[in-house]
This record gives structure tokens, sequence and C-alpha cells, in this order.
């Protein structure tokens, strides 16, 4: 009798699959050429119902042309705060084979200004983004009337 063969015991794991399936061309969807544009098409993909309600985390993709591939939602907190996962904004990222990243953020006081929370996590993902040859672009914070974005303020 084989004593190694009845020692082994089979291991089913998950099976991981990555694809990318966009619904529109390419050339249709929007380039980001500036922090303002990227705040109209955050806004416009924001829920209306939550911006000025609680706060969310949202992380958009972009191609190596700056064109979006997509918006992910990584988190929903509270009045006054969010959790931002790396792992999240990052699998999100490499799962769409992304070039660069705007990471995005509503207050729903309405207050454009960051916190040292916000300031901390934008340091932190920037400097995650190095190491990984995905660039944090922007952190964009969102409200219902104005944004306040890090690239123009010279924070990134």
């Amino acid at each position: 009798m084989d004593i190694q063969k009845k020692n082994i015991i089979p291991h089913k794991v998950a099976e991981i699959v990555l694809s990318y399936q966009p619904e529109m061309k390419l050339s249709e969807v929007p380039k980001i050429t500036s922090s303002k544009e990227a705040y109209n098409v955050l806004l416009e993909n924001w829920d209306k119902s939550k911006l000025q309600f609680v706060e969310q985390f949202k992380v958009m993709l972009l191609n190596r042309s700056n064109r979006v591939l997509g918006i992910v939602n990584i988190s929903t907190g509270g009045t006054s705060g969010t959790i931002a996962d790396p792992k999240l904004v990052f699998a999100a990222a490499l799962k769409s084979n992304s070039s660069g990243l705007i990471i995005s953020h509503s207050h729903p006081s309405g207050n454009r200004y960051p916190s040292k929370v916000d300031n901390d996590l934008t340091e932190r993902l920037v400097q995650l983004g190095k190491l990984m040859d995905l660039p944090i672009l922007d952190h964009i914070i969102v409200t219902a009337e104005t944004y306040y974005s890090y690239a123009d303020e010279g924070g990134l």
C-alpha cells in the first residue's frame, strides 16, 4: 500500500478571473484634462441623495490617455467619515488595468477643505501608488456646490 497517496487530500480553491467589459466605445467616454472636468464627471455619477447625507469614497479609474474606465464606490460611511481600504482602491485599479487614479470623497457638511485624516490618507495612497506604478493623479473632495483638488493646491 502506498502511504503517500493515502495522505494526499485534494484541495479546491476559488478561480480568480480578471475581466473588463466596457459598455461604451473608448472614444465616447470622458477624457480628464483638469480637476474641474474630474469633479463634473464625479458629480454626474454621485448618488445625489447621499451627497449631503453621508460621506462616500470613490475611485475614478483612468487609462493611459486619461479616459475614464469607470468609477468605483469604495465605501460609504456616516456623516463625518468613511473608511478607504487601500487594498480595495488598488484592487479595482489592477482589475481594470488602469494607468492612473483619481481618488475622491464627499464632505456632506459642504466644507471643501481637507482634514488631517484626509491629508494622511492621501499621502499613504500616493506612496502606495508610486510603489505600484499606479499614480494617484488627484484627490478631489466633492461637495454639492464645489470641490477641493489636492493636485491644484500642490498637495500631492
